[in-house]
Protein backbone atom coordinates (compact mmCIF):
# COMPACT_ATOMS: atom_id res chain seq x y z
CA UNK A 1 0.00 0.00 0.00
CA UNK A 2 1.41 3.54 -1.08
CA UNK A 3 -0.05 5.36 2.30
CA UNK A 4 -2.24 7.85 0.36
CA UNK A 5 -4.48 8.40 3.22
CA UNK A 6 -6.80 11.42 3.66
CA UNK A 7 -5.70 12.55 0.22
CA UNK A 8 -8.13 14.10 -2.32
CA UNK A 9 -8.57 12.50 -5.57
CA UNK A 10 -9.78 13.62 -9.15
CA UNK A 11 -10.58 11.28 -11.57
CA UNK A 12 -11.65 12.44 -14.56
CA UNK A 13 -13.25 10.03 -17.22
CA UNK A 14 -14.29 7.83 -13.81
CA UNK A 15 -17.56 6.72 -14.99
CA UNK A 16 -16.21 2.92 -16.32
CA UNK A 17 -13.20 1.12 -17.46
CA UNK A 18 -9.52 2.36 -16.90
CA UNK A 19 -10.88 5.62 -15.12
CA UNK A 20 -13.21 3.65 -12.74
CA UNK A 21 -10.24 1.02 -11.70
CA UNK A 22 -8.22 4.25 -11.04
CA UNK A 23 -10.88 5.85 -8.90
CA UNK A 24 -11.51 2.87 -6.87
CA UNK A 25 -7.57 2.15 -6.65
CA UNK A 26 -6.96 5.17 -5.23
CA UNK A 27 -10.39 4.71 -2.81
CA UNK A 28 -8.23 1.25 -1.86
CA UNK A 29 -5.06 3.28 -0.95
CA UNK A 30 -7.17 5.69 1.12
CA UNK A 31 -8.03 8.75 -0.89
CA UNK A 32 -11.43 10.40 -1.02
CA UNK A 33 -12.27 10.52 -4.35
CA UNK A 34 -14.12 12.96 -6.86
CA UNK A 35 -15.52 11.11 -10.04
CA UNK A 36 -15.93 13.47 -12.83
CA UNK A 37 -17.53 12.36 -16.12
CA UNK A 38 -20.40 13.14 -18.69
CA UNK A 39 -21.83 9.94 -18.02
CA UNK A 40 -23.44 11.03 -14.94
CA UNK A 41 -25.03 7.60 -13.92
CA UNK A 42 -21.74 6.00 -13.99
CA UNK A 43 -19.74 8.83 -12.03
CA UNK A 44 -22.51 8.30 -9.52
CA UNK A 45 -21.90 4.39 -9.46
CA UNK A 46 -18.42 4.62 -9.17
CA UNK A 47 -19.06 6.93 -6.01
CA UNK A 48 -20.67 4.29 -4.65
CA UNK A 49 -18.48 1.75 -5.29
CA UNK A 50 -15.56 4.04 -3.64
CA UNK A 51 -17.82 4.51 -0.38
CA UNK A 52 -18.78 0.89 -0.08
CA UNK A 53 -14.52 0.67 0.70
CA UNK A 54 -15.10 3.27 3.14
CA UNK A 55 -14.11 6.50 1.25
CA UNK A 56 -15.70 9.55 0.77
CA UNK A 57 -16.69 10.11 -2.91
CA UNK A 58 -18.27 13.52 -4.66
CA UNK A 59 -19.80 12.35 -8.28
CA UNK A 60 -19.42 15.12 -10.78
CA UNK A 61 -20.81 15.24 -14.39
CA UNK A 62 -18.76 17.89 -16.15
CA UNK A 63 -17.22 18.46 -20.53
CA UNK A 64 -13.44 18.79 -19.34
CA UNK A 65 -13.81 20.64 -22.75
CA UNK A 66 -15.05 23.44 -21.01
CA UNK A 67 -12.94 25.67 -19.36
CA UNK A 68 -15.16 27.09 -17.28
CA UNK A 69 -16.81 23.63 -16.26
CA UNK A 70 -13.37 22.36 -15.01
CA UNK A 71 -12.79 25.71 -12.72
CA UNK A 72 -16.04 24.87 -11.22
CA UNK A 73 -15.92 21.62 -10.71
CA UNK A 74 -12.38 22.26 -8.73
CA UNK A 75 -14.59 24.79 -6.39
CA UNK A 76 -17.22 22.05 -5.22
CA UNK A 77 -14.44 19.56 -4.86
CA UNK A 78 -12.86 22.09 -2.73
CA UNK A 79 -15.96 22.76 -0.51
CA UNK A 80 -17.04 18.58 -0.54
CA UNK A 81 -13.80 16.99 -0.01
CA UNK A 82 -11.05 19.72 0.18
CA UNK A 83 -8.09 20.87 -2.02
CA UNK A 84 -7.10 18.56 -4.76
CA UNK A 85 -3.96 16.58 -3.98
CA UNK A 86 -3.92 14.44 -6.60
CA UNK A 87 -5.41 14.44 -9.96
CA UNK A 88 -5.84 11.59 -13.03
CA UNK A 89 -6.44 13.07 -16.26
CA UNK A 90 -7.99 10.18 -17.74
CA UNK A 91 -11.09 11.33 -20.15
CA UNK A 92 -10.53 11.07 -23.67
CA UNK A 93 -12.24 10.11 -26.65
CA UNK A 94 -11.29 7.50 -30.16
CA UNK A 95 -12.06 7.95 -33.52
CA UNK A 96 -10.82 5.77 -36.44
CA UNK A 97 -10.59 6.65 -39.64
CA UNK A 98 -7.99 7.56 -42.63
CA UNK A 99 -6.93 11.10 -42.25
CA UNK A 100 -8.39 11.97 -46.09
CA UNK A 101 -12.13 11.15 -44.51
CA UNK A 102 -12.02 12.36 -40.81
CA UNK A 103 -14.38 15.19 -40.71
CA UNK A 104 -12.50 17.87 -39.05
CA UNK A 105 -15.46 18.19 -36.44
CA UNK A 106 -14.10 15.20 -35.35
CA UNK A 107 -10.66 15.93 -35.76
CA UNK A 108 -10.93 19.04 -33.50
CA UNK A 109 -13.08 17.17 -30.92
CA UNK A 110 -10.59 15.06 -30.25
CA UNK A 111 -7.99 17.37 -29.32
CA UNK A 112 -10.45 19.49 -27.51
CA UNK A 113 -10.81 16.53 -25.07
CA UNK A 114 -8.34 14.90 -25.30
CA UNK A 115 -5.42 17.74 -25.21
CA UNK A 116 -7.69 21.18 -24.24
CA UNK A 117 -9.30 18.76 -21.58
CA UNK A 118 -6.29 17.60 -20.04
CA UNK A 119 -5.19 21.26 -19.70
CA UNK A 120 -8.48 22.97 -18.39
CA UNK A 121 -8.05 20.18 -15.89
CA UNK A 122 -4.65 20.95 -14.88
CA UNK A 123 -5.38 24.91 -15.18
CA UNK A 124 -8.07 25.11 -12.45
CA UNK A 125 -6.21 22.43 -9.96
CA UNK A 126 -2.72 24.05 -9.92
CA UNK A 127 -3.18 26.98 -8.34
CA UNK A 128 -4.13 25.41 -4.82
CA UNK A 129 -1.32 22.71 -4.98
CA UNK A 130 0.95 25.63 -5.62
CA UNK A 131 -0.40 27.35 -2.95
CA UNK A 132 0.47 24.23 -0.58
CA UNK A 133 3.62 23.36 -2.98
CA UNK A 134 2.08 19.77 -2.90
CA UNK A 135 0.61 17.86 -5.74
CA UNK A 136 0.96 15.29 -8.08
CA UNK A 137 -0.77 15.54 -11.92
CA UNK A 138 -1.10 11.85 -13.77
CA UNK A 139 -2.15 12.77 -17.53
CA UNK A 140 -3.47 9.31 -19.49
CA UNK A 141 -1.51 9.49 -22.71
CA UNK A 142 -1.04 6.21 -24.99
CA UNK A 143 1.35 4.41 -26.79
CA UNK A 144 -0.16 5.92 -29.89
CA UNK A 145 1.14 8.71 -28.63
CA UNK A 146 4.57 7.76 -29.02
CA UNK A 147 4.35 6.17 -32.53
CA UNK A 148 2.06 7.00 -34.90
CA UNK A 149 -0.81 4.38 -36.27
CA UNK A 150 -2.78 4.52 -39.81
CA UNK A 151 -6.44 5.00 -39.13
CA UNK A 152 -6.05 6.66 -35.99
CA UNK A 153 -4.26 9.63 -36.85
CA UNK A 154 -6.59 11.80 -34.48
CA UNK A 155 -6.09 10.19 -31.75
CA UNK A 156 -2.18 9.35 -31.79
CA UNK A 157 -1.85 13.31 -32.19
CA UNK A 158 -3.57 13.95 -29.65
CA UNK A 159 -1.91 12.30 -27.01
CA UNK A 160 1.50 13.14 -28.69
CA UNK A 161 0.05 16.61 -27.73
CA UNK A 162 -0.27 15.10 -23.81
CA UNK A 163 3.05 13.66 -23.24
CA UNK A 164 4.40 16.87 -25.02
CA UNK A 165 2.36 19.10 -22.20
CA UNK A 166 3.34 16.14 -19.32
CA UNK A 167 6.95 17.23 -19.79
CA UNK A 168 6.34 21.16 -20.22
CA UNK A 169 4.54 21.21 -17.28
CA UNK A 170 6.18 19.55 -15.19
CA UNK A 171 9.44 21.15 -15.51
CA UNK A 172 7.33 24.65 -14.80
CA UNK A 173 6.11 23.05 -11.38
CA UNK A 174 9.15 20.88 -10.28
CA UNK A 175 10.53 23.38 -8.03
CA UNK A 176 6.67 23.63 -6.46
CA UNK A 177 6.58 20.25 -5.25
CA UNK A 178 4.35 18.80 -7.54
CA UNK A 179 5.53 16.26 -10.23
CA UNK A 180 3.63 15.79 -13.57
CA UNK A 181 3.93 12.06 -14.87
CA UNK A 182 2.21 10.18 -17.91
CA UNK A 183 1.03 6.46 -18.35
CA UNK A 184 0.81 5.31 -21.23
CA UNK A 185 -1.79 2.21 -22.41
CA UNK A 186 -1.30 -0.05 -24.75
CA UNK A 187 -4.06 -2.53 -25.55
CA UNK A 188 -6.53 -2.49 -22.92
CA UNK A 189 -9.31 -4.51 -22.54
CA UNK A 190 -12.54 -3.85 -20.84
CA UNK A 191 -13.35 -0.29 -21.64
CA UNK A 192 -15.89 1.52 -23.37
CA UNK A 193 -13.32 3.59 -25.94
CA UNK A 194 -11.76 -0.07 -27.05
CA UNK A 195 -15.54 -1.54 -27.55
CA UNK A 196 -16.11 1.83 -29.66
CA UNK A 197 -12.61 1.43 -31.49
CA UNK A 198 -12.94 -2.10 -31.95
CA UNK A 199 -16.30 -1.66 -33.43
CA UNK A 200 -15.01 1.00 -35.74
CA UNK A 201 -11.84 -1.36 -36.66
CA UNK A 202 -14.20 -4.44 -37.75
CA UNK A 203 -16.31 -1.76 -39.59
CA UNK A 204 -12.40 -0.89 -41.40
CA UNK A 205 -11.50 -4.42 -41.57
CA UNK A 206 -8.65 -3.54 -39.08
CA UNK A 207 -7.95 -6.51 -36.29
CA UNK A 208 -9.83 -6.15 -33.16
CA UNK A 209 -7.71 -6.13 -30.03
CA UNK A 210 -7.90 -9.81 -29.04
CA UNK A 211 -6.89 -10.67 -32.86
CA UNK A 212 -3.63 -8.60 -32.04
CA UNK A 213 -3.15 -10.34 -28.98
CA UNK A 214 -0.36 -12.97 -30.56
CA UNK A 215 2.14 -9.73 -30.79
CA UNK A 216 2.20 -8.68 -27.38
CA UNK A 217 5.46 -10.02 -25.86
CA UNK A 218 3.65 -10.81 -22.44
CA UNK A 219 1.32 -12.75 -23.93
CA UNK A 220 -2.06 -10.77 -22.76
CA UNK A 221 -3.74 -7.71 -23.40
CA UNK A 222 -4.01 -5.79 -20.51
CA UNK A 223 -6.93 -4.62 -18.13
CA UNK A 224 -7.68 -1.54 -16.23
CA UNK A 225 -6.07 -2.84 -13.54
CA UNK A 226 -2.77 -2.92 -15.05
CA UNK A 227 -3.01 0.97 -15.11
CA UNK A 228 -4.66 1.66 -11.62
CA UNK A 229 -1.61 0.09 -10.25
CA UNK A 230 0.75 2.29 -12.17
CA UNK A 231 -1.31 5.44 -11.63
CA UNK A 232 -1.29 4.71 -7.63
CA UNK A 233 2.46 4.53 -7.64
CA UNK A 234 2.63 7.97 -9.36
CA UNK A 235 0.15 9.22 -6.85
CA UNK A 236 2.80 8.38 -4.23
CA UNK A 237 5.54 9.56 -2.76
CA UNK A 238 7.22 6.48 -3.54
CA UNK A 239 7.56 8.00 -7.13
CA UNK A 240 8.54 11.51 -6.01
CA UNK A 241 11.91 11.59 -7.37
CA UNK A 242 10.17 11.05 -10.64
CA UNK A 243 8.52 14.00 -13.65
CA UNK A 244 8.33 14.49 -16.66
CA UNK A 245 7.89 10.64 -17.62
CA UNK A 246 5.57 9.05 -20.00
CA UNK A 247 5.22 5.49 -18.98
CA UNK A 248 4.92 2.43 -21.07
CA UNK A 249 2.30 0.07 -19.52
CA UNK A 250 2.24 -2.13 -22.68
CA UNK A 251 3.38 -5.61 -22.13
CA UNK A 252 6.23 -5.12 -24.06
CA UNK A 253 4.29 -4.14 -27.14
CA UNK A 254 6.28 -0.89 -27.08
CA UNK A 255 9.37 -0.34 -25.26
CA UNK A 256 11.01 2.89 -26.02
Amino acid sequence: MYGLDGRIALVTGGAVGIGRRIATRLAEEGCDVAVLDVDAAGAQETAEMIRALGRRALALSADIGEEDAMGAAAAQIASALGAVDIVSNNAAIVRVGPVLDMDMAEWRRVFRINTEGAVNVARAVLPAMIERRRGRIINTASWFGKIGKPQYAAYSASKAAVIALTQSLAAEVAALGITVNAVCPGTIVGTRMREEADARSVEQGLPTARQREALIPVGRVGVPDDIARVVAFLASDESSYMTGQAINVTGGLWMN
